[in-house]
C-alpha cells in the first residue's frame, strides 16, 4: 500500500497554491530583519572613517572673540597727583587658519580610515551572507517540521487502523491480546510524538517570523524527484584554496592586520617632527576713555594685524609614552597576524565541511530515496503477510515506523544538502541572492 506516502505528499502539498517561497521570505527579511538592518547602519557609520582620516590632512579654521568692560584706578606713589580713574570697553577677535604640511600620524590615520571603510563594506557583505544562511536555515527548519508532523499524523492513522484490525482479530480469535497491546502502545507513542512535533513546528515558524518580522504563512515545499547538483568544480582543493583567499572572514582579518600594521607606524610617528603653516588675522579695539575725576577723556583705537608663519614642533621626550604605545601596537599586530592564520584555517575547514555536505548529502539522498521505496514495499509485504498469517502485528508496526523514519531522514538529508550548497558558496565569499534563487527554483510554485 502507498497510503502513507500519499498522505504525507498531500499534507506537504496542501496550501502550496499562493504559498510563500524562499526568495519572497528572503526579501521580507531584507526589509524587516533587525540584525541585518543594524549591519546596514554600521556600514554607513564605518564609511565615515575615511572622511575622518582625511580631515587630519585638511586645513582647520578657528575664530575666537572677546569683549570686556574695564574700570581701572591708577595712583602714582610718592606723587601729589590725584588718583586717576579710567572706564572703557575693549574687544577683539582672532581668526587662525592652520594647514598641516607634515604630520605623519595624520597621514597614517587617513590610510587607516580608508581601510576601516573597506572593512565596514566587508562586514556588511558578511552580514548579508549570514542573513541568507539564517533565512534558508529557518525556512527549511519549518519545512522539515511540517514533513515530520505530516508523517507522524499519517503513521498515527495507519497505526489506528492496525489497532482496530488487531482488536477485531482478537474478538474473532485469530490473534492474541498481545497484538492489541502492541498496537495500542505504538498508537500512544505516536500521539505523544505528534504533540511534540506540533509544538516543534510552532517553534520553528516563530523562529522564521523573528527574522522576517511577520508570519510568512504557508511555505512552498520542495518539489519531488529533484536532482541535486554536485559542487562545481568537483574537486575539493580549489574550494579550499578559494576559501583561504576569498572568504569574507579572511578578507576582514587581512584588513585588520593591515590596520594594525599602520597603527605601529602611527605610534612611532610620536617621535617625528610636525610642520604646519599658520595664518592669523587679529583685531583689537578699545573705546574712548570716559571722563572721570582726576583724568580726562582719551580717544579709542582699533588695531588689525595679519601674520603668516611656519610652525615646527619637535617632540623630544614624553615620559616613555610613545615607546610604550609602539610596543603595544607591535604586540597587537602580531596578534592580528595569528588571527588571520586562524581565519584562513577556519575558512578552509568550513569549505571542506560544506563540500562534503554537498557531495555526501547528494549520495545520501539517492540512497534514502531507494530506502524509502524499499520501506514502502516492506510495509506492504508485512501488511499482506499479516493478513495471511505469516507475519505478526509487531512486524507491521515496525515496518510503519521504519517508513516514517526513512521519510523523515530523507527530508532532513535533502534540506541539509541544499543548505550545504549555500554554505559552500559562503565559505568562499561568493554567496549571493542568485544562489538563493537557484534553490528557490526547486520549490513548488
Amino acid at each position: 500500500m502507498k497510503k502513507l506516502s500519499l498522505l504525507v505528499a498531500a499534507a506537504c502539498l496542501s496550501g502550496t497554491v499562493g504559498a510563500t517561497d524562499l526568495l519572497q521570505v528572503y526579501r521580507m527579511a531584507l526589509d524587516n530583519d533587525p540584525q541585518f538592518l543594524a549591519a546596514r547602519y554600521q556600514q554607513d557609520a564605518g564609511r565615515e572613517k575615511e572622511a575622518q582620516g582625511l580631515s587630519g590632512l585638511l586645513p582647520t579654521l578657528g575664530v575666537s572673540a572677546n569683549t570686556q568692560w574695564n574700570d581701572v584706578d591708577r595712583e602714582l606713589r610718592g606723587s601729589n597727583l590725584p588718583k586717576a580713574n579710567a572706564k572703557y570697553n575693549s574687544n577683539g577677535y582672532t581668526a587662525t587658519l592652520t594647514q598641516p604640511l607634515f604630520r605623519w600620524q595624520n597621514i597614517v590615520s587617513y590610510q587607516q580610515g580608508k581601510m576601516q571603510a573597506a572593512q565596514a563594506e566587508a562586514q556588511f557583505a558578511q552580514a548579508r551572507q549570514d542573513m541568507i544562511l539564517r533565512v534558508a536555515t529557518a525556512y527549511f527548519d519549518v519545512l522539515l517540521a511540517e514533513v515530520n508532523l505530516a508523517s507522524l499524523q499519517a503513521q498515527k492513522k495507519a497505526i489506528a487502523q492496525q489497532l482496530e484490525q488487531a482488536k477485531k482479530n482478537f474478538e474473532v480469535g485469530t490473534a492474541t491480546i498481545v497484538d492489541t497491546h502492541e498496537a495500542q502502545s505504538r498508537y500512544d507513542l505516536a500521539t505523544a510524538q505528534e504533540i511534540a512535533a506540533d509544538s516543534e513546528l510552532e517553534i520553528k515558524r516563530r523562529a522564521l517570523e523573528v527574522i522576517v518580522g511577520r508570519d510568512p504563512g504557508q511555505l512552498a515545499m520542495v518539489r519531488e524527484k529533484v536532482e541535486l547538483e554536485q559542487p562545481q568544480p568537483p574537486a575539493l582543493k580549489p574550494w579550499l584554496e578559494a576559501a583561504e583567499k576569498d572568504a569574507i572572514s579572511v578578507q576582514l582579518q587581512q584588513l585588520a592586520l593591515e590596520i594594525a600594521d599602520k597603527e605601529v607606524s602611527r605610534n612611532r610617528a610620536g617621535h617625528y617632527p610636525t610642520l604646519d603653516a599658520v595664518v592669523t588675522r587679529g583685531n583689537a579695539a578699545q573705546s574712548a576713555l570716559l571722563p572721570t575725576s582726576g583724568g580726562g577723556a582719551a580717544p579709542g583705537f582699533e588695531t588689525n594685524s595679519t601674520t603668516a608663519a611656519l610652525q615646527l614642533n619637535i617632540p623630544l621626550f614624553q615620559g616613555g609614552y610613545v615607546n610604550s604605545k609602539t610596543r603595544e601596537a607591535v604586540a597587537n599586530r602580531e596578534a592580528a597576524s595569528q588571527q588571520l592564520e586562524a581565519a584562513r584555517r577556519n575558512a578552509a575547514q568550513a569549505a571542506r565541511q560544506a563540500y562534503l555536505g554537498v557531495s555526501n548529502g547528494t549520495a545520501q539522498v539517492t540512497a534514502l530515496r531507494a530506502a524509502l521505496v524499499s520501506s514502502q514495499s516492506s510495509l506492504e509485504s508485512n501488511r499482506l503477510g499479516y493478513e495471511v498469517g505469516v507475519r505478526i502485528n509487531i512486524d507491521v508496526l515496525n515496518a510503519e515506523q521504519q517508513l516514517y523514519v526513512t521519510r523523515r531522514d530523507l527530508a532532513r538529508a535533502f534540506h541539509d544538502t541544499l543548505l550545504s550548497q549555500l554554505k559552500l558558496k559562503a565559505a568562499v565569499g561568493t554567496l549571493e541572492e542568485t544562489d538563493l534563487a537557484k534553490i528557490n527554483a526547486l520549490l513548488q510554485q
